[in-house]
């Protein structure tokens, strides 16, 4: 560095002035040359891109309508297809769940205590009823069907139920001495105009006949209802005992409300059919031409029709194609694309006109050579005024550049000088570096100063922060542990819980993925002889929801021990918790009341998991129900409970929400199946071992992902009455 006449060569402000002017005309070089280049470049581009824009519009639309078109159209198909394929799914689990309790009726008669089961009665229309039917020439009073109608009678509060809480017409038993006892709410319906009891010979439908051939679950055709003249379908199952028929258990599913949702999805540019398994179309919104409802006598099979596309389209579809294809049908080009309904061997299938599709794509070609037009005219109209503008604001650039570099490189160096010198006389006991005015320039050198300035005063207040920020941390982590204790301490935590007790056995465990946890299970006795179980989970986590968890576990617990019904207790707790709940926290709930005598239970499920259930000797599974909405979110919600039946050796088991969601590295959920899995692979063990099988198979799954929810599980079995 040299200084010449008050002017310094080679120090700061002199390179400052010299990178600012040499930035300033490298970058209006490169900027002019870019622009000159590029101006050019641009113009032949746009005459150039629009000739290939013409040819490859018409390529590109009509790829993106077939894509379109596939992606709509198979999302459409399927949806529509699952909606119906779940309620086929639900009528056959509750016909399944049917044949296992009409077994284990059958299986063991003299166990059985016989029931008793009317006729129909007209004056119970409206009312859920179990009615006496028979074959003509049958006769129940007759002594010898006694028994067998007093064992199947026991049927009644099973189909009752199933009845009221599921999507069915009526749920029914059929004997092979031509007894059937059949479940709904029309017993009106079972008499003739002229007010006779109508025979029904059960043996001889065709839901009796085809799951007797077919030896497991059975669904018929779209037939009409006997009773009632609807359209619906059956679903039906044989119960064999020592490889005997013994029943064949059922429900029915009227089908108009799909009739008319096919009928409402009739657009301009297509619709929907559906086709069963031997290709006949039995709903669509068509009244002619190939996609029309015929009669079942007269309905022609479209696997045979003369439109060779749609014939071979049709088999694919039986088979398990869902793609979408361009069909040939009726002198018109269609996109068409099937779902299948699996459970009764059936396909959605929607048709798209087009000729409907391929407008759009016109249209688009039509505007698009009317914007290019119109868009190389103001284009070129506006290159040239940009490149007088780019030159002018080119010159104040350069201009402006110099002039500040000159401005800026003089006020850097001064404040930096003096920074220098006061920093290189601080030592010994003077360490302290003071502002001064010289320093106060507005922008990074007051800020460098500032710093120096502040930086012993600084230190000092960080190391007192760290003293209180780590004796606070001590605190706080002893408060939780408090907490966390107390939370504990109000759980049953000590098992056997009732060692005096030998009608059940019960075991619960709780893991909090935070020093405490929303989730909370609770049992005990509401009189001697019924056990009241609790399995809860309050919305958030912490601290929160802990406070939370304790006022709705001592709430139902109070209720519940103070005489309320289920029902009833729910709903008052429901109404305390709106009460000042400002955070609008609520709780998921699962409650049940078992009489250790009997084994009759009554369960409450406000918006939780789905229990399972093990029958003695089988699987758990889970038993799926209506719900409830959480407790805290509707105020003068009415909640009613539910019963069930418990025989000795049968199991329970619940869970919070922490299970099923528990989540490994890439995200995927733990899920019932695998919980499910993991109830099984040892459905014998002790209740702690059940237990401790699904915790380790959730430990193994998430493979050190981290605990995402707390995880809460109880399990119950019940062994009897006490000797």
């Amino acid at each position: 560095m040299k200084k010449i006449r008050n002017i310094v060569i080679g120090g700061i402000e002199n390179k400052v002035f010299n990178l600012v002017l040499i930035t300033i005309i490298l970058m209006v070089g490169a900027f002019t040359a870019v622009v000159m280049y590029q101006s050019g470049k641009l113009n032949r581009l746009v005459d150039e891109s629009n000739e290939k824009q013409q040819e490859a519009i018409k390529e590109i639309s009509g790829q993106t309508m077939d894509s379109i078109i596939n992606g709509t159209v198979v999302r459409t198909t399927g949806l529509e297809a699952y909606i119906a394929n779940g309620l086929f799914e639900e009528v056959s689990e509750a016909v399944e769940l049917m044949a296992d309790y009409a077994q284990t009726l059958f299986s063991d008669p003299e166990a059985v205590e016989p029931q008793k089961v009317d006729p129909p009665n007209p004056s119970q229309d409206g009312r859920t009823v179990t009615q006496l039917l028979s074959a003509e020439g049958v006769d129940p009073s007759d002594p010898a069907l006694q028994d067998e109608i007093g064992v199947a009678a026991n049927m009644s509060g099973f189909m009752t139920a199933l009845f009221n809480n599921m999507e069915v017409n009526s749920c029914f038993i059929g004997l092979p001495s031509g007894i059937f006892l059949i479940t709904d709410a029309q017993p009106g319906k079972k008499y003739s105009y002229d007010g006779f009891l109508m025979p029904i010979n059960v043996t001889e439908r065709p839901w009796y006949t085809g799951a007797v051939e077919a030896e497991g679950l059975y669904f018929t055709d779209v037939q009409t209802d006997n009773f009632t003249g609807e359209i619906g379908i059956c679903c039906s199952m044989p119960v064999y005992v020592d490889g005997k028929l013994a029943a064949v258990v059922g429900s029915d599913l009227f089908l108009d409300s799909m009739q008319d949702g096919v009928a409402s999805l009739e657009e301009d540019s297509g619709f929907v059919c559906v086709i069963n398994q031997d290709g006949r179309v039995i709903f669509s919104p068509k009244t002619d031409g190939a996609f029309s409802v015929w009669k079942s006598s007269d309905a022609p099979d479209l696997r045979e029709s003369e439109d060779e596309e749609l014939a071979e389209f049709v088999k694919a579809a039986l088979q398990g194609d869902t793609n979408v294809h361009l069909v040939q049908a009726e002198g018109k080009e269609w996109y068409m694309a099937a779902s299948p309904l699996s459970t009764v061997g059936w396909v959605v299938v929607r048709l798209i006109d087009k000729e409907m599709t391929d407008m759009p794509m016109q249209m688009m070609q039509e505007q698009h050579n009317g914007i290019v037009a119109e868009s190389r005219q103001t284009y070129r109209a506006n290159l040239s005024k940009a490149r007088t503008m780019i030159l002018v604001l080119l010159v104040l650039i350069c201009v402006l550049g110099i002039s500040a570099s000159l401005y800026v490189s003089k006020r850097i160096v001064k404040p930096l000088n003096t920074i220098t010198k006061r920093i290189g006389s601080l030592g010994g006991d003077h360490i302290q570096f003071q502002m001064e005015d010289v320093y106060r320039t507005g922008d990074e050198i007051e800020v460098l100063a500032e710093s120096f300035a502040n930086l012993s005063e600084k230190t000092v207040q960080y190391m007192e922060q760290i003293k209180r920020v780590t004796a606070e941390k001590e605190r706080i982590d002893v408060e939780l542990s408090m907490a966390k204790a107390i939370q504990a301490s109000q759980l049953p935590n000590i098992f056997p819980a009732y060692p005096e007790r030998d009608e059940f056995d019960i075991y619960a465990t709780m893991k909090p993925t935070k020093e405490v946890g929303g989730d909370f299970y609770d049992f005990f006795f509401s009189d001697p002889e019924h056990l009241c179980m609790v399995i809860a989970d309050v919305s958030g986590k912490g601290i929160p929801a802990a406070l939370f968890m304790m006022i709705a576990k001592t709430l139902i617990k109070n209720r519940v021990q103070g005489g309320e019904s289920l029902g009833e207790a729910i709903t008052n707790v429901n109404n305390q918790l709106m009460e000042g709940n400002d955070m609008d926290m609520f709780v998921t709930a699962w409650i049940c009341q078992i009489d250790l005598e009997t084994g009759k239970g009554t369960a409450l499920n406000a918006g939780h998991e789905h229990p399972a259930l093990r029958r003695k000797g089988g699987k758990y599974k889970l038993v799926q129900y209506r719900h409830h909405p959480a407790v805290a979110v509707i105020e003068n919600m009415p909640f009613r409970e539910h019963e069930f039946q418990l025989y000795p050796g049968d199991s329970i088991f619940v869970y919070t929400d922490g299970v099923p969601e528990a989540t490994d590295r890439s995200d995927e959920l733990f899920g019932t199946d695998r919980m499910l899995e993991a109830l099984n692979k040892d459905p014998d063990a002790t209740l702690r071992n059940t237990l401790k099988n699904v915790s380790d198979a959730i430990g193994t799954f998430i493979d050190g992902a981290g605990q995402f929810d707390d995880i809460t599980m109880l399990s119950f079995t019940y062994n009897g009455p006490q000797e």
